[in-house]
């Protein structure tokens, strides 16, 4: 790259520039003004239209800079526009920077990123309606959708009674409610009155998964209480589960301010993970999403409503007092033009004290601020305000929204409105003067205008004109006191006020479980909220409540405030104890020092004995030859094997028939798992497998396994593939057995007594070659209706499990058609479900031949559009578990068409019972499709295909196990005799080489000493 002294020469300077570089005390510096007008013409009307451009511009920012020079009205002018600026002494520049918002601008709080997802899954729901024309998919409905509701304690209070009103509407258009809590309370009853079933979780099992979240569609926990539940659902298999947690507390957001100045940084990691878990965190007004901004992961949600203060109004006594009081509220927000908004009212409301002389004042008259923060000098504001609006002493008094809030309310005679901020529901203050039976005057915003109607309900004025304010103020207040209109009105909007946003409550949670709820095909849709009856939807349960108002808890934000203290203090005692023992250390530096250096001098010490030991034992070593060196190496080869320490469990279960394997994937199943020997853990992934367990790893044992893909799309299915992997390695037993967590969870496990049933069954050999189950597909939640085997298997596989199978049969066996699926009869009798059987290890074999082709055969169907866009037509929504439920009940028609006897155990009892007896199956068996010998023939084609490497392309059959055939295990007796052969050479080339150094050693010879050189040598003396 060239330097600039040898580019392109400079153009050349004018004379006049040159002149004035050479007499530079000649030159007088000028701005770029006068340089403007003097050296370059002047064009007059560029002039004229650029002040208008800036003139146009001064007059934009000026309409819309944001602050206290906002217009509330840009219309019209109100007759005090003009005496703005005198109602604003210079003090109160200050309190422009005291808020969040903008006084008079729209802020509204949107769920942007659950809004976006709502919407694109309900565009894929609309416009995916199956893979073609031969695969549409539909809805059976056979069940209702299960929702669990989880509390903290079952005490009666006002969020009780909004989930009480929520479930109520919730059962009528159809879902399925269930409730857990973690304390008892006097609300048990209401629930049970319901028919809603109560479980009370123990305090130890709170943070445990003692239930199985998976047979609900959804989940809603209330309250930051309930935070233990959540140890559960942060693991696998649960952490996919539809959740929504419903806080209506301030605690943690107030505490939370702290926790960084005091160190809890681990404990607010540890609340951000909480709140990122669940699906929709759900906040009953908009003030509480911007208090808990800092623990936002994209899934806050507003759904207004709740009937808190009118339950507190219930339980409020004060005092009445003989002062005619106004108390001027404003929204709970803070923003620039509060200050100003209360001058204005302070200024129209001025006419009330027209009669009194600022010095004598006596009248029983007073007005009240409420608003502003305690911490500012905004009490000092408003007593400026009134000063210069010549109101009399102590005629308006300022009270932060910190203080008493129900006690400023109680006292008043008269609430009025003074905010003009546009808000998304409607003002919380306002709801809390109207239940404790005070006349209400607000301006007509929108979701004011919603609920109160004028002159019957509550008081509403024009916010562009404040003279109708102070009219509605002289009727409400006649002869000194408050009038028999305004007394029937403000009782009135307290019977309104009673049930007021019950509406809104219940179809926003209506309209929230709608779009976050997957329901499976076997699931009927809810019916639409509006067919609700309006007694139902309108109004909160009270009539429930009554008889517990007197019970319900005294502070329940005390509570809530000694629950995260307790929190706090179980973290500092666990996770901080460390931290806090290293702090005492560090306060004395000396005493870390010395500590610090006798460590040092003890690992070196520590290393330098070690290294004497190894010396001594290396120089008492006996070296023997090499002869003996190769024969100690052959005996260590030979007797590696023999080697292999055995663990308790699996030698105790050497000597018994039997071993059932359980698959689990993630922590959450590991409390469903059993711990003695005729049971085996099986882990599907190689993270979350149970400490100190002789469990299998099934990725460790085939790495398909490895893929999440087919872990998740296999399932528990893929256990059998993993233990069929060289079994002889693994399997010692005659007989094999598997078992779902998940029937452990639904207490259809295997009790003691059956187990030794099936013991003695299988000893005995009482049903030969026999597949033994017990988990009945008759029982199936998912089967109310007790459906047929096809039937049920449509159910649950989005109406295609026919459609799957007749495909897959085709393929597998490459047939261009067949007329008919195998035949399932419906005789009475039953199928296994859940995968929880027993059979020989032999026929086990057998079954996962099958099965490799049949998931071979499937996945050449759906892997492509499943992998790709997660979705297949085997369900209604995107799934990840696309094979499972097809492959759940694969075992049913391979042990009824391979001629095998199909024996129900009872779980509990032990007692067995024959289904689908052989003798009458004559006729409707496919047994040529599914015997031994067409299966190894049809296994031995894909091995050789496989073995040859002429397929190209996805292809899952040889990841799924061994590959063997007659040519592959004549490739692997060659290999091994090569191998052999190889062997040999290399240790008789070593005897040779060896034999060869020895031979090459030859011996030096007599060492002769020589004489001194100064020594003569004399006849005597021999060389």
């Amino acid at each position: 790259m060239g330097s600039l002294e040898s580019g392109i020469p400079a153009k050349r300077e004018p004379a006049a520039a040159r002149w004035g570089r050479q007499h530079p005390f000649l030159q007088r510096n000028r701005s770029r003004l006068s340089r403007f007008f003097l050296f370059k013409k002047l064009n007059y009307i560029q002039l004229i239209c650029t002040m208008c451009v800036f003139f146009f511009f001064v007059v934009l920012f000026q309409m819309f800079l944001p602050g206290l020079v906002v217009v509330v009205d840009k219309s019209d002018k109100p007759p005090w526009r003009s005496k703005k600026k005198e109602l604003l002494p210079p003090d109160l520049v200050v309190f422009e920077e005291s808020g969040v918002f903008d006084f008079g601008e729209g802020v509204r709080l949107e769920p942007t990123k659950l809004l976006m997802k709502f919407r694109r899954d309900a565009t894929q729901t609309s416009t995916s309606d199956g893979f073609n024309l031969t695969t549409n998919t539909q809805r059976f409905g056979f069940r209702k959708p299960k929702l669990a509701l989880v509390f903290a304690d079952l005490l009666a209070d006002a969020e009780q009674m909004k989930m009480v009103t929520v479930s109520n509407a919730l059962l009528e258009i159809g879902y399925a409610i269930e409730v857990y809590s973690l304390e008892d309370g006097p609300v048990h009853g209401v629930w049970q009155q319901m028919g809603v079933s109560v479980t009370i979780l123990e305090a130890n099992h709170a943070s445990s998964c003692v239930i199985d979240w998976l047979s609900y569609d959804g989940v809603i926990v209330n309250s930051l209480e309930a935070r233990s539940v959540f140890a559960c659902f942060m693991q696998e298999p649960f952490k996919s589960l539809p959740l929504v947690w419903v806080i209506n507390e301030k605690t943690l957001a107030v505490r939370s301010r702290q926790y960084n100045s005091t160190g809890h940084t681990e404990l607010l990691t540890d609340w951000k993970k909480i709140f990122s878990r669940a699906s929709v965190v759900v906040f009953h007004d908009y003030l509480l999403p911007i208090l808990y901004s800092e623990f936002d992961a994209g899934n806050f949600y507003v759904i207004p409503g709740s009937p808190e203060e009118v339950w507190k109004a219930k339980t409020l006594d004060f005092p009445r007092k003989d002062d005619i009081v106004i108390s001027i509220v404003g929204s709970q927000f803070l923003y620039k033009g509060q200050c100003l908004e209360h001058a204005l009212l302070l200024q129209a409301l001025r006419p009330l004290f027209s009669g009194y002389n600022t010095e004598s004042y006596n009248s029983h008259l007073k007005i009240i601020v409420l608003g502003g923060e305690s911490a500012s000098n905004y009490s000092v504001a408003i007593e400026t305000i009134s000063q210069n609006l010549t109101y009399p002493n102590d005629a308006v008094k300022h009270v932060s929204v910190a203080g008493s809030v129900d006690k400023i309310l109680e006292s008043s005679d008269l609430v009025i409105y003074g905010s003009f901020l546009e808000e998304q529901s409607f003002p919380e203050i306002l709801m809390k003067a109207m239940a404790l039976g005070k006349p209400i005057v607000a301006p007509d915003l929108l979701n004011i205008k919603k609920h109160v109607d004028d002159r019957v309900t509550g008081y509403l004025f024009p916010k562009k004109n404040l003279e109708i304010l102070l009219q509605i103020v002289l009727e409400v207040i006649t002869e000194g006191k408050i009038s028999p209109l305004a007394r029937n009105i403000g009782l009135m909007g307290k019977s309104i006020v009673k049930n007021m946003m019950a509406l809104e409550t219940i179809e926003g949670y209506a309209v929230l479980l709608e779009n976050i709820l997957k329901l499976s095909s076997e699931v009927a849709s809810p019916k639409d909220i509006q067919t609700v009856p309006p007694k139902l939807r309108e109004g909160w349960s009270w009539h429930l409540f009554e008889a517990l108002m007197n019970a319900s808890p005294d502070n329940r934000t005390a509570r809530s405030y000694e629950f995260i203290a307790n929190v706090e203090g179980h973290w500092n005692h666990t996770s901080g104890e460390a931290t806090t023992k290293f702090g005492v250390v560090n306060d004395d530096s000396f005493v870390y020092e010395i500590w610090e250096d006798e460590r040092y001098l003890q690992v070196i010490n520590s290393k330098k004995r070690q290294e004497d030991e190894e010396l001594k034992g290396r120089a008492l070593q006996y070296h023997g030859t090499w002869e003996d060196v190769y024969k100690n190496a052959k005996r260590a080869d030979r007797s590696k094997n023999d080697l292999h320490e055995r663990d308790e469990g699996e030698l105790l279960r050497t000597g018994q028939p039997l071993c059932i394997y359980e698959p689990y994937f993630g922590e959450g199943t590991w409390s469903f798992l059993h711990q003695y020997p005729l049971y085996r853990g099986v882990g599907m992934s190689g993270k979350g497998r149970r400490p100190r367990m002789d469990d299998i790893d099934a990725s460790s044992r085939l790495p398909l396994f490895n893929n999440p893909y087919y872990r998740d799309a296999i399932g528990d299915f893929g256990a059998f593939f993993a233990i069929s992997n060289k079994i002889d390695r693994l399997h010692k037993n005659s007989w094999i057995g598997f078992q779902s967590w998940r029937a452990t969870a639904r207490k259809e496990s295997l009790s003691r007594i059956a187990e030794n049933a099936l013991l003695n069954a299988i000893k005995t050999r009482k049903h030969g070659d026999a597949l033994y189950f017990w988990v009945r597909m008759d029982k199936d939640p998912r089967n109310p209706l007790q459906k047929s085997f096809w039937s049920f298997c449509d159910s649950i596989n989005a109406g295609n499990c026919r459609f799957a199978y007749n495909e897959t049969l085709k393929k597998m066996y490459s047939v261009k058609n067949i007329d008919s699926l195998p035949p399932m009869p419906e005789d009475g009798d039953t199928w296994s479900v859940m995968q929880s059987w027993a059979l020989p290890t032999r026929s086990f074999l057998e079954f996962v031949m099958f099965s490799r082709m049949f998931v071979d055969s499937l996945d050449a169907q759906v892997y492509e559009e499943h992998h790709r866009t997660n979705r297949c037509y085997l369900s209604l929504t995107k799934d990840k578990h696309c094979y499972s439920r097809l492959l759940e009940l694969l075992v049913n028609v391979w042990a009824y068409h391979s001629a095998r006897r199909i024996v129900y155990i009872d779980p509990g009892t032990g007692v067995m019972q024959e289904q689908h007896i052989q003798k009458d199956r004559r006729g409707q068996m496919w047994v040529q499709w599914f015997e031994y010998t067409t299966l190894k023939t049809m296994d031995e084609d894909l091995a050789e295909e496989a073995d040859s490497d002429r397929r190209v392309g996805h292809w899952i059959w040889p990841w799924t196990g061994e590959v063997v055939w007659r040519g592959s295990l004549e490739k692997e007796r060659q290999r091994k005799n090569v191998e052999k052969e190889e062997k040999k050479k290399r240790s008789k080339d070593k005897l040779n080489r060896m034999r060869n150094r020895n031979s090459r050693q030859k011996v030096i010879g007599k060492y002769v000493k020589p004489p001194p050189d100064n020594e003569t040598v004399t006849g005597n003396s021999t060389l």
